[in-house]
């Protein structure tokens, strides 16, 4: 019994990211904010954004929302990939990128993004937080089979997107600088 006790710290640790290497040192948690961006957030959110949508054009109305239990288990897999992304994204000591590109006009390069979020990582981790909790709400709308609600909730995580890219990825785009 005592294993298995030992075992389970062991995985929550793990699972956490808290552990250390061999030379005592935090361990990195796998992946850079903009792999977790690329591969995991960005698409689960464009998910749930494209699965609602009321569109007006001179070849009619298209009102886009699930419809069958497949449809609504696809969004809600979405909804859930994004939830988890958040949480992953708030572990502190996460890179930013794997390489240093130049940026577009009014963005951040990685290394000063990086610089902003080491300064105050509870702010960024509560930014990470905010945006999970948006992907709650659609979960939750989406458990309920309402897309109006999924279609508000999909306003909410939009503007938890917007609340920390102005502030980590594009501040001088708000200024008018470059």
């Amino acid at each position: 019994m005592r294993s298995y006790s030992i075992m389970a710290v062991v995985f929550t640790y793990l699972a956490v990211g808290v552990v250390a290497s061999p030379a005592g040192e935090p361990v990195r948690p796998q992946g850079s904010v903009q792999e977790l961006m690329d591969t995991r957030i960005d698409p689960a959110a464009d998910a749930l954004w494209d699965s609602v949508a009321f569109i007006a054009s001179e070849k009619g109305d298209e009102d886009r929302r699930p419809r069958t239990p497949a449809e609504w288990a696809a969004v809600r897999q979405n909804a859930l990939a994004l939830i988890q992304g958040a949480s992953d994204l708030g572990l502190p000591g996460r890179r930013v990128s794997v390489l240093e590109t130049t940026p577009g006009p009014g963005e951040l390069r990685a290394s000063e993004i990086e610089h902003l979020i080491e300064a105050d990582p509870t702010a960024f981790a509560k930014r990470a937080r905010a945006l999970g909790s948006a992907a709650r709400t659609a979960l939750a709308a989406i458990d309920a089979k309402d897309a109006d609600a999924l279609m508000n909730a999909g306003g909410v995580i939009d503007a938890a997107c917007e609340a920390c890219h102005v502030v980590y990825w594009y501040p001088k785009q708000l200024l008018g600088g470059k």
